[in-house]
């Protein structure tokens, strides 16, 4: 039986018009007359009951429209577990990630997981958390890397960890000497910051970390680019909220500082990061990826972070004097 006679059929029984069955499968009417035609003669009954003016299902036709439902849906399933299959056997997983993992955890991860499963290819991508979601929607991506929320209901979300925020401050700043730079001493600082556009989810904690405490930011710029931010930070242009992984980055001139608590401030922001993936999708690679990342923040196994009171620029002077 053939399968295009079949969504021929389901397609024209959906719709109950043979002009507007064509067009959903972009084939003349004609055409498509035809399969319906010969999937009649290869089954031996009519399916559709046809007048000038309307077309109803037979009997015989309203039986065989579950089944025929019912064998596309498995052919479509086979299909699937197929492609899962041949690419587990191909060994490629591709993995999308935001800078924080990518430039965090991820390369430990990495190179653990390659020692024990050396046939996988990972095919890594940077990219936003809106990029990611759709590419795992659309299967591009096997697992993602990205923040929260995860409205898709075909997606598994897991926490992984949280990010501390801390303060991205010109070398030459009034506060660049502190251990920790209080709340109510960046509020009105001109700030740079990233589109709400491209980076929504680290716009909106910093936007919800100004109302929280009745502020309005002073905002002078926006960059999508961590390290365009801290270029512009150590250009004097303000100062800015970064996760703390953006301490590694090694620009001159530039110091990181923590948030400084107390009771009557809200706590200091926090990015969440968790990790992402397709619920019904079967991969191993994949399953065997997420196994070695769990190990990883189970053990504890956290890259270190450079002092954010001292600048690399700083360090290397030092043993250098």
């Amino acid at each position: 039986m053939d399968l295009k006679h079949l969504r021929c059929f389901v397609t024209v029984a959906e719709e109950l018009h043979y002009g507007k069955a064509a067009a959903r499968l972009h084939m003349a009417p004609s055409a498509l007359s035809r399969h319906i035609r010969m999937l009649e003669e290869e089954l031996d009954v009519r399916l559709f009951s046809r007048t000038t003016r309307s077309v109803v299902l037979t009997r015989a036709g309203t039986v065989f429209l579950d089944e025929a439902k019912d064998i596309l849906q498995r052919t479509k399933s086979a299909q699937r577990s197929v492609q899962e299959a041949a690419r587990d056997e191909g060994e490629i997983l591709r993995i999308g990630a935001l800078d924080s993992a990518a430039a965090g955890f991820l390369p430990e991860v990495l190179y653990a997981f390659r020692q024990e499963q050396g046939r996988v290819k990972i095919q890594l991508e940077e990219a936003t958390t809106s990029r990611q979601l759709q590419g795992l929607m659309t299967g591009r991506l096997d697992i993602g890397f990205l923040r929260p929320p995860v409205k898709e209901p075909d997606l598994q979300w897991e926490y992984l960890t949280r990010e501390r925020l801390l303060v991205a401050l010109p070398q030459s700043h009034d506060l660049h000497e502190r251990e920790e730079v209080g709340l109510h001493e960046i509020l009105n600082e001109p700030l740079i910051l990233p589109p709400k556009r491209t980076r929504p989810c680290t716009f909106g904690l910093i936007m919800r970390f100004f109302d929280a405490v009745g502020a309005h930011p002073n905002i002078v710029q926006e960059a999508t680019e961590k390290q365009t931010i801290v270029a512009m930070v150590a250009a004097g242009m303000g100062v800015a909220l970064v996760p703390e992984w953006v301490a590694m980055l090694r620009v001159r001139g530039v110091v990181y500082k923590p948030l400084a608590f107390v009771l009557a401030d809200p706590p200091p922001p926090e990015a969440i990061l968790g990790v992402c993936w397709r619920k019904h999708q079967r991969l191993a690679s994949r399953d065997l990826f997420l196994d070695a990342v769990r190990a990883h923040f189970q053990r504890g196994d956290v890259a270190p972070i450079a002092p954010h009171n001292v600048t690399p620029f700083d360090r290397e002077r030092t043993r250098t004097a």
